[in-house]
Formats: C-alpha cells, structure tokens, sequence
C-alpha cells in the first residue's frame, strides 16, 4: 500500500511522534493506523526503557492546591535539561501528577521506596492468610505476591492507574512522555498535605 502525506500527518497528529518515525511505521503496518500507532509506542517504550539510567539533574517542583483549599501537593519531577523541563508536555505531566497524588494519596513515589520493615510486615499478613487457606508452599508464594502487586498499585505513585485514564498506571504514562520528548524523566518526590490529619 502507498503511504500518503496524510496518512503521515494523522498519525503524527495522533501519536505525536516524529515524521520520519510515523511514515516507518505505516510502512512496517502496511498502512494501518491504529497498528502504527501501537508499532510507535512499542518502540518508544523500548527507547525509554534505554534512558532509564540517564541522570537527571534538571525539571521542576510544582504545587497543586485542590478546590477548597483542604489538600495541597508538591511534587518534584526531573529530566535532563531545563529545555525539556519548560516544555508544555513536561509542565502538563507535573500537573497531573500533582493533582493525581492529591486525589489518590499514595504513600510512596515507588515500590523502592517502600521501608523493608512495612513490606516485611505486608508479606508476611499475606502469607499467613495463604497459608490458612492449605495452598501448597509455591502456591502460597504466588499468592503473596500477588497480593504484594495489588497492594503496590494502592500505595505506589507509580504503580497506582492514573486518575484521568485508568486503563495506564503513572508508571506507563511517564514512559510515554519518555520516549514522545526522548529524555529520562524521574517522578523524585511528593508531599501532600490535608487539613487536620
């Protein structure tokens, strides 16, 4: 099939990714849209995958204040250069992320975060309730972590579905923005704040 200019702009207009990268892609799906688009975000999760380790020195540390002035957030997101932190996109996610932490107040930012003492402690609850049910030991093993998985996406920032579109955890969306502006991001830190507690 004959790859056309408009062919190229939509999908570039609807995956925002580079010419060149959009027309390869139609090319590698003979065409198809919507096969483009998930051929584009494979490889851009790969790519981000790659700059995972890349330093980040530069971003932002944004505030978000929920209607009725009873739960603030800050939240601290870097990137590798201050062009990429002043980039709508990058000020967009920090926003997001912002009022998402507001929303669905997670405790940590990741699943590293996580004190051994409090993982210690959830694991060995979900081990004793595997256990009386009288799995065998491997069983029970994939029981909790499991149960170690689920609770990781209500109390990692990273691991939670994301407030605006459930169906992609922050973790996911974050890879995306990654591999769209082709710089390491890192959600560092949060704080969130509400009124009496």
């Amino acid at each position: 099939m004959a790859i056309t200019s408009a062919m190229v702009k939509e999908l570039r207009e609807r995956s925002g990714a580079g010419i060149m990268d959009c027309k390869s892609a139609l090319q590698v799906t003979d065409g198809n849209l919507d096969a483009a688009i998930d051929h584009l975000r494979k490889k851009g999760l790969a790519a981000a995958a790659k700059k995972a380790g890349r330093a980040t020195s530069e971003g932002l540390v944004i505030s978000y204040i929920h209607p009725g002035n009873k739960i603030g957030v800050l939240l601290e997101v870097n990137c590798e250069t201050d062009f990429v932190a002043r980039t709508e996109e990058f000020q967009n996610l920090a926003r997001d992320l912002a009022m998402h932490v507001a929303a669905l107040a997670p405790q940590y930012a990741r699943r590293e975060d996580v004190p051994e003492a409090v993982l210690r402690r959830e694991q060995e609850i979900y081990a004793s309730q595997a256990q009386a049910t009288g799995k065998p030991p491997q069983v029970v093993e994939r029981i909790v972590q499991g149960k170690l998985d689920k609770w990781y996406g209500e109390v990692c920032l990273l691991d939670q579905p994301f407030v605006k579109e459930d169906k992609k955890t922050v973790s996911e969306l974050v890879k995306e923005l990654i591999a769209k502006l082709g710089e390491n991001i890192v959600v560092r830190r949060f704080s969130r704040f509400q009124l009496g507690a």
